[in-house]
């Protein structure tokens, strides 16, 4: 069974939410316009304006992402030595 979910690229998502930033539309009506459901875009402006926040442009979880990364790769290292 394949599944019917939505992929949109980072690159959509953080259109999307520049619209809802910049207009200072409420994501409701952005959310009806574009097709996507609020809570989704709600958390699309949530992470663009952590994004655009941070003074390397990088959000909360890109941080914690690339954190988890070097964990694991710090683990492989020591099990090396």
């Amino acid at each position: 069974m394949s599944s019917s979910r939505k992929k949109y690229t980072p690159e959509y998502r953080q259109e999307a939410a520049r619209l809802v930033i910049e207009s200072g539309r409420p994501i409701a009506h952005v959310a009806k316009e574009i097709g996507v459901a609020e809570g989704l875009l709600g958390k699309w402006v949530m992470l663009e304006r952590e994004r655009q926040g941070s003074a390397d442009g990088r959000s909360n979880a890109d941080i914690r992402v690339e954190n988890a990364r070097l964990g694991r790769e710090l683990a492989e290292a020591k099990m090396v030595n």
